[in-house]
């Protein structure tokens, strides 16, 4: 069964220090693009943690977020007091620069402390301080957690994709049928239309000669061929999907061969109910085309 790049997983992990929450997510893309949004993970654990996402989810725009919780007595976390008085001396005298500005009153210093304390270096956040000496094997349990996760969304996602793709492939199918069926009369039509072109003009017609000229006009608007191989990219797809664990990008060349046939069969419509149902096909396959970007 196939998977979707989207995902999404969570695992825990309690530390002597607190609680530390992983979250992956992850979106399409053509290969594994893995973003670690945080500073919690240790410098020397980083290219293996690397390696075992780009393993375990193959592919994907990957986003690696951690949370973490102090536990009770450890949330007061020391501040760099000299972060503070130099954020906060720069404030002053920027606001005494500007022209027509008081001096902050007691409530205003204690809003611009306030604003002071979310900037960079102000409290001091570690990694030391969360993920303690001998802890990593917690930390890396909550990570397969969250990567086994996101597989099973990934593969519940897939299931809805599969669906949603093989009936459109088999709509087009559908769509082509409805395209023979006007192929006798599509002839006639244009067989029609050169007679009466010819009676306009006062052109008289040879018999044998007309049959000869007829015949070199409609194998230029035959599909016959154009049927056949669309056919056959179809059940090629069908075949990729239900038989290849990672057929997202194969997929996508066989959806270029299967526009490369209808619209060749747009241009040798030459009736107006044939290329209704090419531009119905050519819809599906636009829908296919996207879905297929998401899957594995």
């Amino acid at each position: 069964m196939i998977k979707s790049m989207t995902g999404y997983g969570r695992g825990e992990a309690i530390l002597s220090g607190g609680k530390m929450t992983i979250e992956i997510r992850s979106l399409n893309g053509k290969n594994a693009d893995i973003n670690l949004k945080t500073s919690l993970i240790p410098k020397e654990k980083e290219l293996d943690l690397r390696r075992k996402i780009a393993d375990r989810l193959r592919r994907g725009t990957i986003d690696l977020y951690i949370n973490w919780e102090p536990a009770a007595g450890e949330a007061a976390r020391p501040l760099n007091a000299d972060a503070v008085k130099a954020y906060y001396d720069q404030v002053i005298r920027i606001r005494r620069e500007l022209p027509g500005t008081p001096y902050p009153n007691r409530e205003e210093m204690n809003d611009i402390l306030l604003s002071i304390l979310q900037l960079p270096d102000v409290v001091d956040t570690k990694k030391a301080d969360a993920i303690g000496e001998g802890e990593w094997p917690l930390v890396e349990k909550a990570i397969d957690d969250a990567l086994a996760m996101l597989d099973a969304f990934r593969t519940t996602e897939g299931a809805v994709l599969y669906k949603d793709v093989t009936g459109r492939v088999k709509t087009i199918l559908g769509l082509y049928d409805e395209v023979e069926q006007y192929a006798a009369e599509r002839l006639d039509i244009v067989k029609e239309r050169i007679r009466k072109a010819a009676e306009e003009t006062r052109i008289k017609l040879d018999p044998e000669r007309f049959e000869q000229e007829m015949i070199y006009y409609l194998e230029k608007l035959d599909i016959n061929e154009e049927k056949v191989r669309l056919r056959q990219h179809c059940q090629y797809f069908m075949d990729t999907i239900d038989g290849e664990p990672e057929p997202g990008k194969k997929l996508g060349f066989i959806i270029q061969e299967m526009g490369r046939e209808i619209n060749t069969t747009g241009s040798k419509a030459n009736h107006a109910s044939i290329q209704k149902c090419v531009v119905r096909m050519k819809d599906e396959l636009e829908k296919i085309r996207e879905q297929s970007l998401n899957i594995l």
